[in-house]
């Protein structure tokens, strides 16, 4: 299995890096959201609903509930974190190494980047639902 190291020491399976690619072209969100993560904690009120489409973060609507569902899952693969505050947890999210590792390489392609494919939202509903440990 081959593993990619990052300049910050981190190393990544390309089994992870590709479940982490699939499951971001599989997720609502646009390349803004991701690009926005990087520099920002974003809260989820912001993503879901109209609130989202303003902000160019969905294509369309998506309620709370969804938009939790699927930011938990970016966050089982790796991709996103919990912001952390004071208090503890936020309801808010930030982008980890691994995903800035991907964003990295979607800047040249752009928004085309995140087209899933039927055998993407195959492989991924499967993940979801089966959620093995490795």
């Amino acid at each position: 299995m081959t593993v990619a190291k990052l300049s910050n020491g981190i190393r990544y399976s390309q089994r992870s890096q590709l479940r982490a690619d699939r499951a971001v072209r599989c997720a609502p969100f646009r390349l803004r959201f991701y690009e926005t993560i990087v520099t920002h904690s974003v809260p989820l009120n912001t993503i879901a609903g109209s609130a989202g489409i303003r902000a160019g973060f969905t294509r369309r609507a998506i309620n709370d509930l969804r938009a939790e569902n699927e930011l938990l899952w970016l966050i089982q693969v790796g991709l996103l974190r919990r912001e952390v505050d004071g208090q503890g947890l936020t309801d808010s999210f930030r982008i980890t190494p691994l995903g800035r590792q991907l964003l990295d390489g979607w800047h040249n392609v752009g928004e085309t980047a995140l087209r899933a494919s039927f055998l993407d939202r195959l492989y991924n509903a499967l993940s979801r639902w089966v959620r093995l440990p490795f």
